[in-house]
């Protein structure tokens, strides 16, 4: 018979519109022996209905249970040269300085230079009136010339008085006497020299010059004022800036291994600005102090920079790296590579095929953003170096990059690159990791 238009319904399970076999089965006018067969095809269609949905179901699960790659980012282990470096924090000190004050008392004539100006070992840079101490040197000049003529007078006839003793006609004392006088007029004449030379040595003074060459700071007199050889302040303070030295800290410990290294060559010491971020200068190591600070453990080190670019200032605070060595074609990985674990130091290895295996390496020496492996890896070999929180040995990775250590990757003293210091070091301090192998952490 005709029948009307099928009725469709929903499963549950995969969300599809089937035919419903039973509204056909309603509508007919099929009577007695068709309705066992017409209840199997329906029977067959619901139940083939729900296994398509529930192994579409299945499917979807499995896709969803399978592991998904890692999103990581490695590097290759290379082959470089590494520098050792000791930093410690140090302040820039001048060579010389000299807080000019004035020797004689007077009025002040002349500043003959500029704040902030370079001069010259010997330039004349304040004159203070001289006409009273050269009215004293003639005074002492003209009392020499008296007592000169006494001196001489006295001699005469202390003369007299050795040829007519032989006579009788005089007495032994009194040519004794005049002997006296004679020294004393000499000491007279002498004391009359000291004087004279004292008022030349205060005109002298009278002409202020630069003690060495450097820079002059700001003044702290003018033109006109009365000065005293018993001020407190300073006219003008004088700081040689070429060459200029550096004073660093380090601590007691290192000191033997700089003492050793000084002993073979002259060290290189590199000055950087207070945020570790600019190089400044390039010097050398002069001297260690001869002893440690008890309470800070740490000993004082000078170095010397010729400073002709005048970066460098009085008192200005920079972080001091001291180059011991330079470790020739050592295999390097980045810091951020390093894992720790119970087996000790530990890295990430990427195979080929995607997926990492964990393998124990030796460290022996962490500076900045990269670290030395004396085993466990070799040139050409990729690590992991962000994103191992969610690996383990066979897991499957997806690389996002690849830098190169210390030549990409900025330290983080703001410092890269081989044969470069490295930012904020480990201060040579070495951190070893466990025997080379393929063992799991």
């Amino acid at each position: 018979m005709k029948t009307s238009n099928l009725w469709v319904w929903h499963c549950r399970g995969c969300e599809k519109k089937h035919l419903d076999p039973t509204v056909k089965f309603a509508k007919s006018n099929t009577q007695g022996a068709a309705w066992p067969v017409l209840a199997l095809i329906l029977l067959f269609g619901i139940c083939a209905s729900l296994v398509g949905c529930s192994s579409s179901d299945a499917k979807k699960n499995a896709q969803a249970a399978a592991p998904r790659p890692v999103s990581v980012a490695i590097a290759p282990v290379v082959k470089q040269d590494v520098p050792v470096y000791l930093v410690g924090l140090g302040s820039v000190t001048a060579f010389y300085t000299a807080n000019i004050k004035s020797r004689v008392d007077g009025q002040i004539m002349q500043v003959n230079f500029k704040e902030g100006q370079d001069v010259k070992e010997g330039q004349l840079l304040i004159v203070i009136d001289p006409r009273p101490y050269q009215v004293q040197l003639e005074q002492m000049q003209a009392q020499l010339f008296k007592d000169q003529a006494s001196l001489r007078d006295a001699k005469l006839n202390y003369d007299r008085y050795v040829t007519l003793l032989p006579s009788g006609s005089i007495s032994q004392q009194q040519v004794d006497t005049q002997k006296a006088t004679v020294d004393q007029l000499d000491g007279q004449v002498r004391t009359d020299q000291a004087q004279i030379d004292n008022a030349k040595l205060n005109i002298v003074y009278c002409n202020i010059t630069a003690p060495f060459s450097g820079r002059v700071g700001l003044r702290q007199v003018d033109p006109g004022n009365i000065i005293h050889a018993t001020d407190t302040n300073p006219m003008l303070i004088l700081t040689q800036l070429q060459p200029i030295a550096v004073i660093f800290t380090l601590p007691e410990d290192q000191l033997p291994t700089v003492a050793d290294h000084m002993k073979k060559a002259t060290l290189e010491v590199d000055a950087y600005s207070r945020d570790d971020q600019t190089k400044l200068a390039t010097g050398k190591l002069l001297t260690i102090d001869n002893q440690i600070d008890q309470t800070t453990g740490t000993a004082k080190l000078k170095a010397v920079f010729d400073n002709k670019d005048n970066k460098l200032w009085p008192n200005q605070f920079v972080n001091a790296n001291l180059l011991l060595e330079t470790r020739k074609d050592s295999t390097v990985v980045p810091t951020a590579a390093i894992q720790r674990g119970p087996q000790g130091a530990y890295v990430y290895l990427a195979k080929p095929d995607k997926t990492v295996t964990a393998q124990n390496v030796t460290v022996s020496l962490s500076q900045g953003n990269i670290s030395i492996i004396t085993a466990g890896l070799n040139p050409g070999d990729t690590v992991v170096t962000d994103g191992q929180d969610k690996l383990q040995t066979g897991s499957r990775i997806e690389p996002r990059n690849s830098n190169i250590p210390g030549n990409n990757a900025s330290p983080a003293g703001g410092r890269a690159g081989a044969g470069n210091p490295t930012g904020n070091s480990s201060t040579g301090s070495q951190s070893s990791g466990s025997s080379s192998g393929n063992a799991a952490p």
